[in-house]
């Protein structure tokens, strides 16, 4: 599907419209190209040439020295609950912490609706699938976003008691996984696709796909998502196979798939009509671009003018193309009515100098006569755009460009048979030498370029399968106005109502083998062929029997050798994968889904397809609603992508990686020479020692802590303080259970500072509840993350460290209120006890793995009458409900003397810090009195039992 645009003038041919079979609409606009394109063309051109310029400042590059590898070495069996009674190590590694713990999640059965028996349940599900990534490909750091961002989700969900489930998936990816197979073929075997039957063909592709489709799960297991894994769902697979069959079947019977001729976008090279997802590259003048098939590079980025003689008139009309090859095809030329220039030839006819073609100059409106000669070349059977003046008009089509890519037999013999870039350059100089050639030049332009195979996309005329959008279109606008179905963030409807609004029919037939074959049979009629569709051949046959009144036998079909588009199977998903059309359980109980998670750039190509397809097929939306995320970027705001050579797989960051390797990957693909070195520079900048080992955690977090509605410009070095904060968490889990020792009391905080840290952590658990239901994850994470540092380490531990580290009940620092220092220690015990466990709650959707080591280490301190599940990942979420709200003490400290200096110059910092940057928020007024003394006011009024700690203030700078 393609928006419907405005009508290309001459000085537009360059610009090749996508496939459209609905009426373009006109427009008054006279820029030549969208000024988005080319400042985005721009902005690519600025960072190649920081990146390959010694001015590239490489400031962000992450600062880190190698740590020490601890592994968890006690013989644990796959399945089998990991030993938290080991002795703690001193550091945080997380090749330790994330060994064992994902296999026994998924033995135990804990991300299956079925199997997790919560105390806490509630009448409420969850339900959601995973966008299914190629199964050809690995995943990249978008699809690490989209992970953490939906199993954040699904575990917070989880552990509020919803029954929840999250479906894992893999596309089955018809042009990539064939193209794949293909290339393998032929180093493997010297054979082409066509060596061999189609069914032979397949076979190999499934044993492509049973030896490496696994790779992505893989993945996905290694990034700690909770997907339900018995429920694994594969487009091909025999149950979505019928789904799909059902879905062509029951729109054909609606009438809202039709066969018919139109023009396509075509790629030579994969021999298919291909979907919209191409790439616009922006050229700015003459470029020389590889083309597959051509030994040496295509001139693209200029424009050729030349004349066609008028009969009968001594003169000539003048036009401009890009695409100098496509004359042949010409049947008209096309000016302005009120264009002054052209009022003497209305009416006339051209003559086409290689094929004595009488051609007639037609009037349109739609031509603009302020750009170029003002007169248009009409090439119907190859421009989009001259395919609606053929229908305007009644002019012919001649096709001249073949499905190989080479001129066909119209063009006659001094051209037959060339392709068609090499008949670009013959074609002007035989217009030369008939002196018609006007001249060359310069050309900004956007070239539609096939994304899977690198090929110069050609349109062409072809009888395909069409969808019609425009109903579906108009309900899908419909449920969101209607508030049924909601967009996040809402200024992405805007996005959705124009799309759907222009929405052109969709052409879902693909020239390949690997695929759904489109259930369509040729029936053999005496007069002419004719279609007809089933659910298999023999429903087929009954109803062309029924058809044209002749018995069943008599009837002889051939299937159409087609398959299906892949967005058409994957635009099923949300309900095929339930077991649709099979009204089973999964599909009552989970359907329809509750919310989508996915990239904005899916926004047309998948979300718009399954709200249209889910609402036609089932009468229901797919899902309630649509939270889009943004792109995730490079350091230098380049988009991820394998054909620039920035993608960076999880896993590099999750174990670590040397650049060395990192450029192998980078030769590895097949990128262009100057892309190929652009990413090699860039790599050599940014990771001059490598990517250092971040661990599973650490990227989740980091991902999770950027806001969703902003693209990601993503740096090692953030994913890197997310592993120093992970240490952080291990190093005070480490002085907590040294402190707890034998067990803890009850908790009733008596003290001043324990009053205000339970006052923080109610504080905590509020932000979460209410940014969790808004999907503000950035904010969760960022209170998160303030209250473990900078208010239970920088402040309460640091200020209770001499209370906690006391093992004989004495104590440095006593409240008034306190009847003895032993006490004093118990209740000190039980508040950090209680902070840090809520606290490791509260994380463990952002960060399962370690949050799960942790949690498991403070368990033998539990008191008694505090049940507690089996796994942290099914423990009861926090609420705000559950929690006694603290009364807000206040709490005012004199320093100057009786605290360490270490702890003085922690206040120092945290004092500064706190003037310099308001936007770090400690539940604390915090204001400097002399140059000796500060006073520290947290939240509320004066407390009359507040105690006074006296010391010299640290007159150090730090």
């Amino acid at each position: 599907m393609w928006r419907a645009g405005r009508v290309l003038t001459v000085a537009e041919r360059s610009t090749v419209r996508f496939c459209s079979s609905n009426p373009l609409k006109p427009s008054n606009s006279s820029s030549s190209f969208p000024r988005p394109q080319a400042e985005k063309q721009r902005r690519k051109r600025e960072r190649e040439k920081a990146i390959l310029s010694s001015q590239h400042n490489a400031q962000d590059q992450a600062k880190w020295t190698e740590k020490e590898a601890v592994a968890y070495t006690a013989h644990t069996p796959p399945g089998i609950k990991k030993d938290t009674s080991l002795p703690f190590p001193s550091s945080y590694s997380p090749d330790y912490v994330e060994s064992s713990w994902y296999q026994w999640w998924e033995k135990e059965g804990y991300f299956s609706p079925e199997q997790h028996k919560l105390t806490h349940a509630v009448d409420r599900t969850f339900s959601l699938c995973i966008p299914p990534p190629n199964v050809t490909g690995t995943l990249h750091l978008g699809h690490a976003l989209t992970v953490a961002v939906e199993d954040a989700l699904v575990r917070w969900r989880r552990m509020q008691g919803c029954r929840v489930l999250w479906v894992p998936g893999c596309d089955h990816a018809g042009i990539a996984t064939q193209s794949v197979v293909e290339r393998r073929l032929l180093r493997e075997q010297g054979k082409q696709r066509q060596d061999f039957t189609r069914e032979e063909f397949l076979q190999e592709v499934w044993r492509w796909k049973n030896e490496k489709g696994e790779e992505i799960y893989h993945q996905l297991r290694r990034l700690g998502a909770s997907l339900d894994w018995q429920r694994a769902c594969f487009t091909m697979d025999p149950a979505f196979s019928r789904a799909v069959t059902e879905a062509f079947v029951r729109l054909c019977d609606s009438g809202l798939v039709y066969r018919s001729e139109a023009l396509i976008n075509w790629s030579c090279a994969l021999q298919s009509a291909i979907s919209d997802i191409e790439v616009l590259q922006e050229l700015s003048g003459q470029t020389m671009l590889s083309v597959p098939g051509y030994e040496h590079k295509v001139e693209f980025g200029t424009m050729v003018t030349f004349a066609y003689p008028v009969e009968d008139y001594n003169g000539e009309v003048a036009v401009s193309t890009t695409r100098p090859e496509t004359m042949l095809g010409d049947v008209a030329v096309a000016v302005h009515p009120d264009d002054p220039r052209y009022q003497a030839v209305h009416g006339k006819q051209c003559r086409h100098p290689f094929t004595n073609r009488l051609m007639p100059i037609i009037t349109d409106p739609m031509v603009d006569m302020q750009l170029g000669t003002g007169a248009v070349k009409v090439t119907p059977a190859h421009d989009h755009t001259d395919f609606l003046l053929s229908q305007r008009h009644s002019l012919p089509r001649i096709t001249v460009i073949g499905e190989d890519g080479t001129m066909n037999s119209h063009c006659g013999q001094w051209l037959e048979g060339v392709k068609r870039f090499d008949a670009r350059q013959r074609v002007v100089d035989a217009l030369t030498e008939r002196k018609l050639f006007r001249g060359k030049k310069d050309h900004s332009m956007a070239l539609p370029i096939c994304s899977r195979s690198g090929d110069i996309i050609e349109p062409l005329l072809k009888k395909q399968w069409f969808v019609r959008c425009g109903k579906m279109a108009k309900k899908a606008i419909q449920a969101v106005e209607d508030g049924h179905l909601e967009i996040i963030p809402h200024f992405y409807t805007k996005t959705w109502n124009n799309w759907l609004s222009n929405i052109s029919d969709w052409c879902i037939s693909r020239q390949l083998w690997w695929g759904h074959q489109i259930p369509a049979y040729q029936v053999e009629l005496p007069d002419s062929p004719e279609w007809v569709w089933g659910r298999s051949e023999e429903e087929a046959r009954q109803r062309a029997a029924v058809k044209y009144g002749v018995k069943p036998e008599a009837i002889s079909l051939t299937q159409d050798p087609d398959v299906l588009d892949t967005w058409f199977s994957s635009g099923l998903f949300p309900f095929a994968m339930l077991g649709w059309p099979q009204q089973t359980a999964d599909l009552q109980h989970f359907y329809p889904n509750s919310i989508l998670e996915t990239g904005s750039d899916l926004i047309f190509f998948w979300v718009a397809r399954m709200v249209m397809l889910g609402v036609e097929l089932t009468d229901q939306l797919p899902f309630k609603q649509v939270l889009f995320h943004s792109l995730v970027r490079d350091k230098h705001g380049r988009k991820m992508s394998k054909s620039l050579g920035n993608v960076i797989d999880p896993l590099d960051v999750i174990h670590g990686i040397s650049l060395e390797r990192l450029q192998e990957k980078v030769k590895e693909g097949n990128l262009d020479p100057r892309e190929q070195a652009v990413a090699m520079e860039a790599q050599k900048k940014d990771f001059p020692k490598g990517i250092p080992q971040c661990g599973t955690d650490a990227l989740r977090f980091a991902l999770c802590s950027h806001k969703m509605q902003e693209d990601i410009s993503l740096s090692i070095s953030q994913v890197l303080s997310c592993r120093h904060f992970c240490n952080k968490m291990w190093q005070t889990l480490r002085f907590t259970l040294g402190a707890l020792g034998d067990g803890t009391a009850s908790l009733h905080p008596l003290s001043s500072m324990d009053r205000w840290i339970c006052s923080r952590l109610y504080s905590t658990v509020v932000q979460c509840e209410q940014n969790f239901e808004a999907y503000e994850l950035h904010t969760v994470t960022s209170a998160l993350y303030s209250f473990w540092v900078h208010s239970l380490c920088d402040v309460y531990l640091e200020y209770m460290k001499p209370l906690l580290a006391q093992k004989d009940g004495g104590s440095q620092v006593q409240d008034q209120t306190d009847h003895s220092g032993n006490r004093a220690r118990q209740v000190a015990c039980s508040v950090l006890y209680h902070c840090v466990s809520t606290s490791l709650t509260l994380l463990s959707p952002f960060m399962p793995f370690i949050t799960e080591e942790l949690w498991q280490r403070l368990q033998p301190f539990r008191p008694q009458t505090a049940p507690a599940a089996a796994s942290l990942s099914l423990q009861p979420y926090p609420t705000s409900s559950q929690l006694v709200r603290p009364p807000t003490p206040t709490l005012r400290i004199n320093i100057s003397r009786g605290l360490s200096l270490h702890t003085r110059c922690i206040f120092s910092r945290l004092l500064l810090h706190a003037k310099m940057h308001p936007r770090y928020k400690f539940g604390a007024d915090i204001s400097m009195h002399s140059s000796d003394n500060a006073i520290m006011s947290l939240n509320g009024q004066t407390d009359r039992r507040q105690n006074n700690y006296s010391a010299p203030w640290p007159r150090s700078k730090n």
